[in-house]
């Protein structure tokens, strides 16, 4: 019979979790995917890039809304079953409240371990799968992006601009302006120029032009212009009866360069340990540019993904304290009020604190020893306070 019933709570408090995780999910995940809507509309990629993109951010959008999934369906599920007298079935039938706990944090731990397995491979793949759509793409949707009286800065080093477009496909009075620093990729700071570095620019004036596509080749067909060049301050110009200036070699200003969040879990592993043995620039990754000014956030990551979850057990069991009071006890409801601001402060303070983790040791220690010296000061405290009323 016990077996039974817990079978039955965890069974509720499961299809509960999976509803509200897929809910808030698939919310968050439309509202995201309205703002990619920057990738066909600004950078112009197509809409299987950006549907392929969206798509595969959903894993994580699901690892985000996990722990708020879990702790409602957890709430819930107790005060349900407090409002409905199912949990004096528990104890009428030998079950006692710390057995009933012990459950739920079992059944935390497991959670703790899908959100572990979401956030170190699945999350981190299906990113980094997302990106080799935008590294893979091309700009094939400028005539939607080209618009009569307007700049269009859509790709890196490239400014647009058309007075008008007739019926015939052809653009007038077009302007382009291609602007490049070649040489040295040091760093230049603001008010000056470091030897070895030239800067270039290119300017285009033509009376009309066409868009052509040839061969999976884009560019722009230019009659009756000129063309003016400046190297370090050093003009030269000419005209021309008709050129073709090349599209296909301009980037998206889309970002391609995988992210942290992107690099596969064993890359940031293999990063801090180099970090810690001194030697983090002999550590070369694919998807990752380990050097000593990521580290913090190579950490950050590392414990996001493999040390977060720990505080599943301690939302469960704080989501447990509801058993304290019954229904018909006075303030009942405040105290449920009062247990669910703490726990929404106990996700506050998980979020603060991985922030600060990687930067001190102060923040460090507080983020490892906070969720472990709160789940084991309850639940002490709860063994005692039981175990004194038999």
């Amino acid at each position: 019979m016990k077996k039974l019933l817990f079978q039955k709570f965890l069974k509720d408090t499961f299809k509960f979790f999976i509803i509200i995780l897929f809910s808030i999910s698939l919310i968050v995940w439309v509202i995201q995917a309205v703002g990619f809507l920057d990738f066909v509309t600004e950078d112009g990629h197509s809409f299987l890039i950006y549907f392929s993109y969206t798509a595969l951010n959903f894993p994580k959008t699901i690892h985000r809304i996990l722990p708020f999934a879990f702790f409602i369906s957890i709430f819930f599920q107790i005060s349900r079953y407090e409002l409905n007298n199912e949990l004096l079935i528990f104890w009428n039938n030998g079950i006692n409240k710390i057995q009933f706990i012990n459950v739920v944090i079992s059944y935390s731990a497991i959670i703790l371990l899908l959100q572990i397995f979401l956030g170190s491979y699945v999350s981190p793949l299906s990113q980094d799968k997302a990106r080799s759509f935008i590294r893979s793409s091309n700009i094939d949707f400028f005539p939607s992006l080209i618009k009569a009286g307007k700049f269009i800065d859509t790709v890196s080093n490239l400014t647009i601009f058309i007075e008008s477009k007739n019926d015939s496909g052809f653009y007038k009075n077009i302007f382009l302006n291609d602007s490049l620093t070649s040489g040295s990729e040091d760093v230049v700071s603001p008010g000056q120029i470091e030897k070895g570095v030239k800067r270039k620019s290119q300017t285009i004036y033509a009376k009309k032009g066409i868009l052509v596509s040839e061969n999976n080749k884009r560019y722009f067909e230019l009659y009756d212009g000129k063309v003016i060049n400046n190297e370090n301050g050093k003009i030269v110009n000419f005209t021309f009866d008709k050129i073709e200036f090349n599209l296909s070699k301009y980037d998206s200003k889309t970002t391609t360069y995988p992210k942290i969040q992107e690099a596969p879990s064993k890359d940031l592993f293999n990063c801090i340990y180099y970090n810690y043995k001194k030697k983090v620039n002999k550590f070369k990754a694919k998807y990752l540019r380990c050097e000593p000014n990521s580290i913090q956030n190579i950490t950050q990551e590392f414990l996001k993904r493999f040390y977060k979850p720990i505080f599943f057990p301690l939302l469960g069991l704080i989501s447990c304290l509801l058993i304290i009071k019954s229904k018909e006890s006075k303030n009942y409801n405040f105290f449920k009020f009062y247990l669910f601001i703490i726990v929404f402060l106990i996700l506050v303070i998980s979020e603060v604190s991985l922030r600060y983790s990687a930067y001190n040791d102060a923040g460090m220690l507080f983020f490892i020893l906070f969720p472990i010296l709160s789940f084991l000061t309850v639940y002490i405290s709860l063994l005692t306070k039981f175990n004194n009323k038999i």
